[in-house]
């Protein structure tokens, strides 16, 4: 896989992968006095699972550690997306951490449905750290027949 392919699918997945200095390419860490990293904050993605049952589609999340004031879903009739941040409670230096692969900071996530839904009717639920929306369909199957006059 060529370099810039590869970084396609990093930036993408959310990968931070350290690479030789002649290769580094990513956005320069900026570190205060005390060794934590300021950097620009930057947006992750939201890991989901989306499923659909006969009625509905669902959307489940692990969003271990964001209360729901700093959650925010938006729907449409066709996507939803949900937007959040979670934060460390203590602040760990750089140059401390072992292996980091938590995500800190603002993320979000936007899915567009394969089939119409009644935003109206949505619901979402917190529980465990899971989240839970429950988007149901628009049945298309109701139709009306016409009758045909003869003139």
């Amino acid at each position: 896989m060529d370099k810039e392919t590869k970084n396609f699918f990093e930036k993408l997945s959310g990968i931070n992968s350290k690479k030789d200095d002649e290769e580094q390419e990513l956005t320069p860490e900026i570190v205060s006095e005390e060794g934590f990293d300021i950097s620009e904050e930057t947006e992750g993605q939201l890991t989901v699972d989306v499923y659909e049952t006969p009625t509905a589609f669902v959307v489940k999340s692990a969003v271990a550690g964001v209360s729901p004031e700093n959650l925010d879903i938006a729907i449409t009739n066709e996507s939803v997306t949900i937007k959040g941040s979670r934060h460390e409670d203590e602040k760990v230096k750089t140059e401390n951490y072992l292996h980091q692969e938590c995500y800190w900071g603002r993320f979000s996530r936007s899915i567009i449905l394969p089939q119409e839904i009644d935003p109206n009717k949505a619901q979402a639920s917190l529980k465990n750290g899971i989240l839970k929306i429950n988007l149901p369909k628009i049945s298309k199957t109701k139709s009306k027949k016409l009758k045909v006059k003869f003139e």
